[in-house]
């Protein structure tokens, strides 16, 4: 289903109350053709499972269903409130907001699964050709609760994560919130792909054969309920199908003697306790105390009834406030049983007159349930026994709110994890949680995936780093909105939330003043391992290699610390020297350590090998370089390896300190070529000076947009470079797009009337006039005409004049600005430390522009 074809099917349903309560892959349907499509699920679920799904895809729809929930003027709200449940607060929609956005949801995927995209066949170990990853189970049904209005829509969200297929039963007496809801999220998405894995469905649990047909194909049933809902459910399970159950447990608080007679902890209890009057799993239903002494227990008690006495009634709008009849009664007899027992010495009770809270003091330690709506019980228990009392209901236990010293919580939180307690928290944070939160003890995305293994050959996959690349192109959401230019970036900068601001970087400031870039560390680590890829396909052996890094180091420039942290996650040897201007001391540091390759700069590399050029021949052990912020020419590449005896030199990865790493080489590119990092990025090349794409094949100016950032959005950004498309496959056999670098659209100067390029004289220099060195470009205004200056590297100079007549012969538009006078040409051979470089990358500055 296209996206037109699933918008249409969306708006056209009308309310869905009648005859249409269902939603299945992109359309509402009635109870005959849900219960016709029941019976092919099997064949729907194999063909939604054979299209490829990527994370992305999710994150980008549940990102912006998210913005529309937080904001209270946007026309979903006015589409959704007619299927909230009846009292309940329109804030919902804000809060599922909230849960739903990319940073909660990237952050669960980390936490859950280890990676923002689990589902890539990565190396496991760099080292090794073994790859590894997080499968979806296939297809898994929902069974969601009829009293929580979030869980079901959350529910089929973290199937969507683990890749999925999903469907959904709600029952009978609920709203259509979750179809709606699930019908904007796949609204959202172009590609239909979350359409075909959703299916929702409401029927009562009383149409079992509707039961039976959701489970008999599914892979893993998710039950949300108690022991009569699991029961029921797991009856429809099939043999080797999960069974997840997600059902009610048993919380409670456990006191030490100085943390009872603190009256701040009883007002941390009573928040628990009034929070959610009750009804959430994790709010505690007893209070135990580490002690014998009855006298103790009933003490506590009374002291405890008159704080939850002072509290406010609960709000009407909150559904739980009022017990049913059946609640009710269960209320009444557990009240009258306890009373009943004070005869014997067993228990106390203290209770509101008008029945709205009670607490139970009960001297025999046994957990005991409660009947909730601010009912608890206080029970003594000293923290020797508490494993033994505790063991036996393990299968129920969840939260354990413990007070006391730091001592104390390290010693009972041990003892509680030990007796079958899941989660810890402090009295008064018993209900809160965090992003990514093990759920009853166990990860709900790891419940719905599977993890999964390929072995290959270690040679014939040795620069391969992942699977996928060799299998399919990588489909991320189309780029949308304006272009972006660098001013635009920095303005974007300025607005980044300090919680996503975690590292900072300066650009080299080569093409103009330094500028900003923020990172949070997730962002910077999901760029370091797609740079490590990179870094495998273009011919790095972390096994074998021994590398120095000689990038530049300091003034918050990322080089140097980006390509350690590559180098750590390849588990690669490292050298970590950085560039100085002692080439003598760090020429004997690549030999007195074996190093044989070489990270770096190509201007400063080319200086060192020069300076220390007697003592590297004489080494011999230099086999590898690789280079990044410039470029090598085919001559000094032919100097590295006729000189130096080095047998690769090849691109390290080509990025910008705002994107990180764009684009990669492999082992079958050359110059400028470069694959597209394209689980991270998309990529368009636009005309010159209008905003339409170019013809396949011709240079325009490279636009990217990144999807794998955390609260900074970079999208269609012209990052300053020029470039083309390289058609066709590439032999590597990779999928992923490759384009030529061109040079920048800064190299092309406006000099004399004429368009002059620096890329053109760096090629002529080469070709036809020998030079091997450095070139840089210097424009000057004097009284007559401009000046533009050739300055090369005298250590790999021809003759200037050789090098004058190659540029004027060479170059037709040069020629003629000569000819009519309106520039002079002058051609300089100067000590390559002479030449104008970036004070914080070192890199050579292409153009000096000094004409004013």
């Amino acid at each position: 289903m296209t996206v037109t074809e699933n918008k249409a099917a969306y708006e056209d349903h009308g309310d869905g109350a009648g005859a249409a309560p269902h939603y299945w892959q992109g359309a509402f349907v009635g109870d005959e053709e849900a219960g016709r499509r029941l019976a092919d699920l099997p064949a729907a679920v194999g063909a939604a499972l054979a299209e490829g799904l990527e994370t992305e895809t999710v994150l980008a729809a549940c990102d912006a269903l998210a913005t529309a929930l937080r904001d209270p003027a946007h026309p979903l709200h006015a589409r959704l409130a007619p299927h909230l449940p009846a009292g309940e607060d329109p804030a919902l929609l804000a809060e599922l907001g909230g849960l739903l956005s990319r940073r909660e949801l990237t952050r669960k995927l980390r936490r859950e699964l280890g990676s923002a995209t689990p589902g890539r066949l990565n190396r496991a170990d760099p080292r090794e050709t073994v790859y590894e990853a997080w499968a979806p189970v296939g297809l898994v049904a929902h069974i969601a609760p009829g009293n929580a209005s979030t869980v079901a829509p959350l529910s089929i969200v973290e199937g969507l994560l683990a890749g999925n297929v999903n469907v959904l039963k709600t029952s009978g007496g609920d709203t259509l919130l979750t179809q709606h809801l699930m019908a904007e999220l796949a609204a959202l998405d172009p590609s239909g792909a979350l359409a075909a894995r959703i299916v929702v469905l409401r029927f009562p649990s009383s149409r079992q054969e509707w039961l039976r047909l959701m489970c008999a194909p599914a892979d893993a049933v998710a039950v949300w309920g108690g022991e009569g809902a699991v029961e029921g459910v797991a009856a429809h399970v099939p043999a080797g199908c999960r069974l997840v159950e997600w059902g009610h447990r048993i919380s409670f608080a456990y006191l030490t003697s100085d943390a009872w007679s603190d009256p701040g902890t009883l007002d941390a209890l009573a928040d628990d306790v009034c929070r959610y009057e009750q009804q959430a799993c994790s709010s505690p239903q007893v209070v135990y105390l580490d002690t014998e002494d009855e006298g103790e227990v009933f003490a506590f008690a009374e002291r405890f009834a008159a704080v939850l006495a002072a509290r406010p009634p609960a709000a009407a709008d909150v559904s739980a406030g009022e017990p049913d009849p059946a609640e009710a009664a269960e209320l009444t007899t557990t009240e009258l049983m306890a009373r009943l027992e004070e005869h014997l010495g067993l228990t106390r009770v203290f209770a509101a007159p008008d029945g709205s809270w009670r607490v139970m003091a009960d001297t025999r330690s046994p957990l005991t349930a409660s009947p909730l709506h601010r009912s608890l019980w206080v029970k003594p228990l000293p923290r020797k026994r508490l494993i033994a009392t505790l063991r036996p209901m393990r299968r129920y236990l969840q939260t354990a709110g413990l007070a006391g010293s730091p001592a104390d919580i390290a010693e009972l939180s041990r003892t509680a994890l030990a007796a079958g307690v899941t989660r810890v928290t402090p009295v008064g944070a018993m209900p809160d949680s965090y992003t990514g939160e093990p759920h009853d003890g166990v990860y709900a995305l790891q419940r719905y995936s599977r993890r999964v293994a390929v072995q290959a050959d270690p040679v014939r996959f040795a620069t391969t780093a992942c699977l996928d690349d060799l299998a399919r192109p990588v489909v991320l959401p189309r780029p949308a909105g304006p272009l972006l230019g660098k001013e635009d970036v920095r303005k974007l900068g300025a607005r980044v939330a300090r919680a996503d601001a975690e590292l900072y970087f300066r650009s080299g400031g080569s093409t103009g003043a330094p500028a900003l870039s923020l990172f949070s560390y997730d962002d910077y680590d999901t760029q370091m391992h797609a740079a490590a890829r990179g870094l495998l396909a273009a011919g790095y052996d972390p096994v074998g290699d021994r590398t120095a890094n000689l990038f530049y180091c300091g003034g918050m420039y990322g080089s140097f610390i980006s390509f350690f942290s590559v180098l750590e996650r390849l588990g690669g040897v490292q050298l970590p020297l950085s560039a100085g201007p002692d080439h003598r001391a760090t020429a004997q540091a690549l030999i007195d350590h074996g190093a044989d390759t070489l990270f770096g700069m190509p201007s400063y590399l080319w200086q060192l090998l020069h300076a220390e050029e007697e003592a590297l021949r004489a080494y011999g052990g230099l086999r590898k370089v690789f280079y990044g912020g410039e470029h090598f020419t085919e001559e000094q590449q032919r100097t590295l390896k006729e000189q130096f005896g080095i047998e690769t030199v090849r691109s390290i990865t080509y990025g910008s300190t705002d994107l990180g790493p764009l684009g990669y080489q492999c082992t079958e590119s050359s110059g400028g070529v470069h694959h597209l990092h394209s689980d991270l990025h998309t990529m368009e090349i636009l005309d010159p000076v209008e905003d339409r794409p170019v013809a396949p094949g011709e240079t325009g100016r490279l636009v990217f947009t990144t999807h794998a950032r955390r609260g900074q959005h970079l999208g269609r950004y012209v990052i300053g470079d020029l470039g083309r498309e390289v058609p066709g496959r590439c032999p590597c056999g990779r999928t992923a797009p490759r384009f030529e670098l061109r040079g920048r659209t800064g190299d092309v100067m406006r000099v004399a009337t004429y368009f002059l390029s620096h890329r053109r004289f760096l090629a002529l220099a080469g070709e036809q006039g020998g030079h091997r060195g450095e070139l840089q470009i210097r424009l000057d205004r004097t009284d007559a005409r401009e000046r533009l200056t050739v300055r090369v590297e005298r250590a790999g100079a021809t003759d200037a004049e050789r090098l004058r007549e190659a540029f004027l012969s060479g170059y037709p538009e040069l020629r003629s600005a000569v000819a009519e006078q309106l520039l002079d040409l002058a051609v300089e051979a100067v000590d390559g430390a002479s030449l104008d470089r970036s004070p914080t990358s070192g890199k050579l500055l292409a153009v000096v522009d000094a004409r004013g």
